[in-house]
């Protein structure tokens, strides 16, 4: 059974930064996709960041939600089975609960929640003006 387990949330003043972890075992996502989504209080899911390949033979590649370009960093260790999500010059708005999600199959829609078949609980993440 597939397990995500997240960790590295936390509180942090605005222009801080944070790293989460999410560490994936009961399968291996060497050749899938991995990703970072966040929901806010009174907001719905929104797709932070994921990292992965469309087809077997394509270049690793990552794609960030508007919210997170240029401020966030998503990266993978595949020996480690983790993934990574670097924030950086944290805004109150970034304040949400953070999943990770995973699937072993390549996909090009890495920013659709419909993509992933395994989910952690979630890490909160609070930013304090």
């Amino acid at each position: 059974q597939v397990q995500l387990v997240e960790s590295g949330g936390g509180l942090v003043q605005a222009g801080g930064s944070l790293r989460l972890s999410c560490a994936a075992s009961g399968g291996t996502f060497s050749t899938g996709t991995m990703a970072w989504f966040r929901q806010g209080p009174g907001k719905e899911r929104e797709f932070v960041a994921s990292i992965g390949r469309q087809l077997p033979w394509s270049l690793l590649s990552t794609i960030y939600g508007d919210s997170a370009k240029g401020r966030f960093t998503i990266l993978k260790d595949n020996a480690k089975n983790t993934v990574y999500l670097q924030m950086n010059s944290l805004k109150p708005e970034d304040t949400a609960i953070y999943y990770c999600a995973a699937t072993s199959r390549y996909s090009s829609r890495g920013d659709s929640s419909l993509t992933y078949d395994a989910w952690g609980q979630g890490t909160q993440v609070t930013v304090s003006s």
